[in-house]
């Protein structure tokens, strides 16, 4: 069988053994609806995700996505920036998916900033259940640069080891700056 080692598909086979059937998740970043199909999937038909994002044409493509998926019910989309999860999702949640960045195929000049996303996290760490995750794909170089991708990773290590766990991982043989795939566990 052929595998997918992007870094989506990385997490995602990561994410699998923490959602269950009825649970509600979340999806930070919108994008092209990947996660948010993913995350529908698991959750089931009693489930609920909730989806972020502050660009029409990304919510436009999700939710273009679900609807041919069928899964369009069992999902609530936001056109919010995800640093105000909080003013939107009011449950505890099993699952946060994040890819920061930029729309794929979108501009380039709207993207994820490290302000508003560290916020976007600590909120969605006050939403996780216990036993829940947060899966984090830091995109940097290029049109993102490397003030996030640092400034996460400098957030991340100051997390009380006591409450959570953090794993980042790495394309360690890999150039040009590739993205690193980080979970953050609830425990």
């Amino acid at each position: 069988m052929k595998r997918s080692y992007q870094i989506t598909e990385f997490c995602r086979r990561f994410l699998q053994d923490y959602i269950a059937e009825n649970d509600c998740c979340v999806d930070a970043t919108a994008g092209n609806g990947n996660d948010t199909e993913f995350l529908c999937r698991m959750a089931g038909t009693g489930g609920k995700v909730y989806v972020f994002d502050i660009q029409a044409e990304a919510l436009e493509h999700t939710r273009n996505r679900l609807e041919t998926a069928g899964l369009l019910s069992r999902a609530v989309l936001i056109r919010d920036g995800h640093e105000h999860m909080l003013d939107h999702v009011k449950e505890p949640v099993s699952a946060i998916v994040f890819n920061f960045g930029y729309l794929p195929g979108g501009d380039h000049r709207i993207a994820t900033r490290p302000e508003t996303s560290i916020r976007a996290v600590s909120q969605g760490l006050e939403l996780l259940k216990p036993g829940g995750i947060m899966s984090l794909c830091i995109y940097s170089g290029g049109d993102t640069g490397y003030e996030e991708r640092d400034a996460l990773l400098e957030f991340l290590k100051e997390l009380d080891s006591g409450k959570w766990l953090v794993i980042v991982s790495s394309y360690y043989n890999r150039r040009n700056d590739p993205p690193l795939p980080a979970f953050i566990i609830r425990l």
